[in-house]
This record gives C-alpha cells, sequence and structure tokens, in this order.
C-alpha cells in the first residue's frame, strides 16, 4: 500500500495529499477583489504547495477552474497563461459553479506528480 501524507491539515480539510507519487491539492481561492487578483494570489499558493509536497508547476497533470461568472474566462486565462509552465502543460477544465462564498470568484483544483 503506497503511503499516504497529508499537508497542512485543519479541521475539515487537508490543504494537500500526496499517494504515492501523485499530489492532489484542496481547491485554491485566492485573495482581492477582480479575477486577475484572485487568480494570481491563488496560482501562488498552488506553487506553494507543489513546492512543499515535492512537485512544481512542471509537473502539474490537471487543473480544474471553477469560475463564479464565465465572463470572467478571459480575464482569468490571461493570468493562467503568463502563470502555466509552456513546456508542460496540463490538461485543463473550466465551468461556472456558485463558490463558497459570493467573494470568491476563481478557483483552482490540482493534480501533480511528484518530481
Amino acid at each position: 500500500m503506497s503511503k499516504i501524507k497529508r499537508f497542512e491539515s485543519g479541521a475539515r480539510m487537508s490543504q494537500a495529499v500526496r499517494h504515492g507519487d501523485t499530489i492532489y491539492l484542496a481547491g485554491q481561492v485566492g485573495t482581492g477583489t477582480t479575477v486577475t487578483e484572485q487568480a494570481t494570489s491563488a496560482l501562488a499558493e498552488v506553487e506553494r504547495l507543489l513546492d512543499l509536497t515535492g512537485g512544481s508547476k512542471s509537473s502539474i497533470l490537471q487543473v480544474t477552474v471553477w469560475l463564479a461568472d464565465m465572463k470572467d474566462f478571459a480575464e482569468m486565462n490571461a493570468v493562467y497563461d503568463a502563470w502555466v509552465d509552456p513546456e508542460h502543460k496540463p490538461t485543463r477544465a473550466a465551468g461556472e459553479a456558485k463558490l463558497a462564498t459570493p467573494d470568491y470568484l476563481v478557483e483552482f483544483i490540482v493534480t501533480a506528480a511528484r518530481n
């Protein structure tokens, strides 16, 4: 059985879980009042958690993006396109959903391989 390691666990969840060589991140939301601000800070947190768990942007396998409103798709993409490793683009899906609070405009859920 592969060892499971949990990172930054709280009362309800862990921010990241590593099972064998696969890393699963909890949905990451950012701070700020615009999609650009929130996406930028959320992706910085994704990068921090990947570093903590032994991954990196180049080891991302899949990203799921949830937007509170699809009208913000292009704005989110501008931030994401500047952030993602152009040589190691993961699979990605994006959709619209009600997020945990009305203040959240974008959320990223990431699965990655351990480096």
